[in-house]
């Protein structure tokens, strides 16, 4: 035999696989599939033939299959999946591809939400199936799932605005996203892909309740669809990149038997503010950030009789009222000339000309506080509003400070007899350490002594009950046993009342 043809038997014509690296190239390993076959004894390998190859074997006799047939048959094998950074570059030009083939249909105004949602899934099937890589049908879902969470919906946490679970979305820039869940504070595995992916999302968001955010204009209050609530800080006043936090509300209101199931509340406090509500009394839900006020408020108001006409006022869109007789009215800041801003004072102000039979003002922190009092001392009774305070003589303090920011040169004592005058009733609100949210305090304002407001507690929380092994307080709202003033106005209206609403207990707090 010839040396050529010793070689040619050395060195036979190999097999490209699918999905296998090409036989000249390095070899990767396991995945190599062909092995060469051995030179004849004595002779030198060559060195086209020293990587690890397979080479055709005989075919066995009686086979039926000759040795062309088995070399080409291409073998068959899952996809390759790729790497979670292929991935994620895959998605990146996706999602570039999708942005270049819709144009400016993705800020047109006349297409509703549900038919550009249409039009930019077909058109990201498109882009996906153009895409020469291999996906499995889990990761092309995904791959699709992501690209349009980040053309029309919010990017990274989109999956936390999904989840029933988590209550607060707080982001810090554009490599740190916290949640809360459970009322613990957690930070998540969230990034997005840049400050400018970020201020992208940002910008989505006010855009679509009217608002704008820039260098000139870098911080806003807005919502979301669900009435969730949005602020946004971008750079400058960011130091750290853009911030961005979402206080998420249920979109199945929480009703009483709610908040009594998780605490909050216990049935004979609800009952209480049940009365008080229908009697119309004036109530301020005092307490600090994210306690809860808004719930509340939203519990209490469930309280309105259908039957009467309902002014909601707030900075941005969030009671979720179930009445049908309701006008939501929110302010507007100024436009980019500086101009067109209408605040809160001024809603209230006309809120008196619409005819109310209750005004619920979602929080006062400035002098809509006096315009507020003046309405509850000129026959809007059983007016709602929330304040930022610590306890309930703190939050009279704090309205003070208020009616004294509406610049008027008032006696201080001509203030607190409005304030006297107009609330009847403050329920305090405390976010626990265990991360509860609870009703520690509810109290009436009884009037003037000399210069100071009274108060007089018919609720307390019982911190004394200690801590459980969890680290949860045992300790629930009890009756001070004091019978407040305002239940002679119950039988008046006919409202009545369990008797052991404002019994005595013997684990009675005191203040």
């Amino acid at each position: 035999m010839k040396l050529s043809e010793r070689l040619a038997v050395a060195n036979p014509a190999r097999v490209t696989l699918p999905g296998v690296a090409d036989p000249g190239s390095a070899p990767t390993g396991p995945s190599t599939a062909s092995v060469p076959t051995a030179a004849p004894l004595g002779e030198p390998v060559p060195e086209a033939a020293a990587t690890p190859e397979t080479a055709p074997r005989p075919t066995p006799a009686g086979s039926g299959r000759s040795l062309s047939a088995r070399t080409s048959t291409p073998v068959a094998g899952p996809p390759v999946k790729p790497h979670g950074d292929a991935l994620a570059r895959l998605k990146d030009t996706a999602a570039s591809a999708l942005f270049e083939r819709l144009g400016t249909r993705l800020n047109d105004p006349s297409l509703s939400e549900e038919k550009l949602h249409t039009i930019v899934r077909s058109e990201l099937n498109h882009v996906v199936e153009e895409q020469d890589v291999p996906l499995t049908a889990e990761q092309q879902q995904r791959l699709i799932s992501d690209v349009q969470d980040d053309v029309l919906g919010h990017g990274p946490l989109q999956r936390f605005l999904d989840d029933p679970a988590v209550t607060e979305i707080m982001v810090n820039g554009p490599d740190q996203v916290y949640v809360e869940q459970s009322g613990m504070l957690q930070r998540s595995d969230a990034r997005f892909k840049s400050e400018e992916h970020l201020r992208r999302i940002i910008e989505r968001i006010v855009f679509r309740v009217g608002r704008r955010i820039d260098e000139s204009s870098p911080l806003v209050d807005a919502r979301l669809a669900d009435g969730s609530r949005v602020n946004a800080v971008v750079p400058p006043l960011a130091f750290n990149g853009s911030s961005l936090t979402i206080r998420k509300f249920s979109r199945d209101p929480f009703k009483v038997h709610d908040l009594i199931r998780f605490g909050t509340l216990t049935p004979d406090m609800a009952e209480l503010l049940r009365a008080c509500v229908e009697a119309r009394l004036n109530i301020i839900v005092s307490g600090g950030t994210g306690t809860g006020k808004t719930t509340l408020l939203n519990v209490l108001s469930s309280f309105i009789p259908e039957s009467e006409r309902i002014v909601t006022i707030e900075d941005a869109v969030e009671l979720q009222l179930q009445q049908d007789h309701v006008v939501r009215l929110e302010s507007r800041p100024p436009n980019v000339e500086g101009k067109g801003e209408v605040g809160i004072r001024e809603l209230v102000r006309n809120s008196l000309r619409m005819r109310p039979d209750r005004i619920v003002v979602g929080e006062v922190r400035g002098g809509e506080t006096l315009d507020m009092l003046q309405a509850m001392n000129t026959g809007h009774d059983g007016s709602l509003s929330t304040v930022h305070a610590n306890s309930p003589r703190d939050a009279i303090a704090r309205l003070e400070t208020l009616v004294l920011m509406a610049g008027m040169d008032l006696p201080l004592r001509a203030v607190r007899e409005q304030i006297a005058s107009a609330v009847d009733v403050v329920v305090q609100l405390t976010r626990l350490k265990d991360g509860t949210r609870r009703v520690t305090a509810v109290t009436e304002v009884q009037g003037m002594e000399g210069q100071t407001v009274t108060l007089q507690d018919a609720f307390l929380f019982d911190y004394a009950a200690g801590v459980d092994g969890a680290g949860r307080f045992r300790g629930t709202p009890v009756a001070t046993g004091v019978r407040p003033r305002f239940t002679d106005r119950f039988a008046e209206l006919g409202i009545t009342l369990s008797p052991s609403v404002f019994g005595a207990t013997e684990t009675g707090a005191r203040r």
